[in-house]
């Protein structure tokens, strides 16, 4: 439990931290979590989102991965607001009056809790690397325009704030992304065939309305296994593991298994 301050209020947020052998500094991936789905059943709210197989991955690499998780998620304090309908029973609200101050909201959290992070002892701060899972993907993409300097890398796991059953998703989603124009080293966007949320028709759109705000980076589709839709495909890393490589290695950052 992190403690931090977030719109005046002070309230711990749960983190899953993995890492490997050693006292470090390591360098460190922060990555954040997606959703609960439409955001009807508020059981899944305290349920902590720990991507196992992706953080092997990383920490394999010699990397620490923090997970932090946002206010009412995954066992933090706080009430979990994230663009919810009026009537709350109803989930996430397509209208972008209600959705986008909920990305704000969620974007005030990992401003929150990153120095946090920064400050453990075994992190070492000058090779951070943020990334995402769905909402934590786009999330991640409009948190690198705002803190352009901080971050060496940015990963973005099938990000989107609402899905295409929304009418406005365009209109959300690209408004997100276009914030992380700014950022100025290339950000890496990993999407799946069949995502049930953000097709790819969709993402590969997104990601055009990005590139021609200003925004570097790549875009790369895979086809999930079978058992999984493209929206998991984080669980699967022999689909994107010599990619991500690649990727980390240009970055001048660690990239082979040890």
């Amino acid at each position: 439990m992190m403690p931090v301050t977030v719109d005046g209020e002070q309230v711990k947020l749960a983190t899953i931290t993995y890492k490997p052998a050693g006292n470090g500094p390591f360098p460190v991936l922060i990555f954040h979590h997606g959703s609960t789905g439409r955001g009807t059943d508020p059981a899944l709210f305290a349920r902590p989102y720990d991507p196992k197989a992706l953080a092997e991955w990383f920490t394999a690499r010699g990397w620490a991965v923090v997970l932090p998780s946002r206010r009412g998620r995954g066992g933090s304090e706080g009430r979990y607001d994230e663009g919810f309908a009026r009537d709350r029973s109803q989930g996430y609200s397509c209208e972008e009056n209600l959705s986008l101050p909920g990305a704000d909201r969620a974007l005030r959290d990992i401003d929150a809790v990153t120095p946090a992070i920064l400050a453990l002892p075994f992190v070492d701060r000058m090779r951070f690397v943020v990334g995402g899972q769905s909402r934590g993907g786009i999330l991640t993409i409009a948190w690198t325009g705002l803190h352009p300097t901080e971050p060496k890398a940015a990963i973005n796991f099938v990000g989107g704030w609402v899905g295409t059953g929304c009418p406005t998703a365009v209109s959300i989603n690209q408004n997100l992304l276009k914030r992380g124009a700014a950022y100025p080293q290339p950000s890496i966007w990993l999407y799946g065939e069949g995502d049930p949320f953000y097709p790819l028709w969709h993402t590969r759109a997104n990601f055009a309305a990005f590139q021609a705000a200003g925004g570097k980076g790549a875009f790369h589709e895979y086809q999930p296994p079978q058992g999984l839709n493209g929206h998991q495909i984080s669980s699967a890393p022999q689909l994107w593991s010599a990619t991500l490589e690649a990727y980390l290695a240009e970055r001048g950052l660690p990239a082979k298994a040890n």
